[in-house]
């Protein structure tokens, strides 16, 4: 069985070049993603040495850009060329990713309101294991600074949390400056300074505990992130919302297109 086109059978050019639109913007996006992470990469010396990426105990920031980059890159491009050259498998694959990604998605949100006893356990985990990898990596250290100051808090529970690093360990055993201290994104900030003080946190914990909150954040980030989503659960819920409509949205327009692109090969075929 053959099927010809004719020149009067049309697929809708509104949901064809709607589609296109759409999936442009993500392609672009994950051409963005894919760059600036090859370029972190590049710059660490990992392209040279890929054993490198192995070689770290933590996470390494880059390599969720880059997976970010990999994945709107893929759709974006399979989106793209399957609205212009009406290719029905193309447009399944964009279709049913997105809808796995969507359940993906909600089942995580749904685990993590039902589980999150053993939510904060992982969670505890992953910022450990980070913290003792803190000085390995400069985008993981940036992260975990980041975190520190915009939630002012230090470590997962606590200050004491940094003895999980070598360098900020207060055994006995350490030789190293920062011994028995804390990154300077624990530091209290002085607003007469205009120069950060990365030394802020150098032989805090020698002192007693009762005199640590004066120069340093003593809240953990577990703690400090716990009470931060019940005052920004309308922003979470937003955000949520917000893409999953773009999801749907995306969806809606690439089952149609394909639909209306069935309908008119069915329509001639012989």
């Amino acid at each position: 069985m053959h099927y010809y086109r004719y020149s009067n059978a049309k697929v809708s050019c509104w949901y064809k070049y709607l589609l296109f639109s759409y999936n442009i913007v993500f392609w672009l996006a994950g051409v963005v993603f894919l760059g600036v992470g090859l370029w972190a990469w590049s710059e660490k010396g990992v392209l040279s040495d890929l054993t490198k990426v192995t070689r770290m105990h933590g996470i390494d920031p880059v390599v969720l850009v880059l997976m970010v980059g990999v994945v709107m890159f893929t759709l974006g491009f399979a989106g793209c060329v399957g609205a212009l050259r009406e290719n029905i498998c193309l447009l399944n694959f964009f279709c049913g990713t997105i809808v796995l990604i969507f359940f993906l998605e909600l089942a995580v949100a749904v685990l993590a309101f039902l589980f999150q006893d053993w939510v904060r356990d992982r969670f505890r985990e992953f910022f450990e294991s980070n913290i003792k990898s803190y000085r390995d990596d400069i985008d993981l250290q940036n992260l975990i600074d980041s975190l520190q100051k915009a939630n002012q808090c230090c470590g997962a529970y606590g200050p004491e949390d940094w003895d999980l690093n070598v360098y900020f360990n207060c055994s006995g055993a350490s030789y190293s400056r920062e011994k028995c201290g804390v990154p300077f994104s624990c530091c209290v900030p002085d607003p007469a300074q205009k120069v950060v003080n990365t030394q802020c946190g150098y032989d805090v914990r020698i002192q007693l505990k009762s005199k640590w909150d004066e120069s340093i954040f003593t809240k953990g980030c577990i703690q400090a992130l716990e009470s931060w989503l019940p005052r920004n659960i309308y922003i979470v819920a937003g955000v949520f919302i917000a893409i999953s409509l773009l999801q749907i949205f995306g969806i809606f327009l690439a089952r149609t297109l394909i639909s209306d692109i069935e309908a008119v090969k069915a329509g001639h075929h012989f």
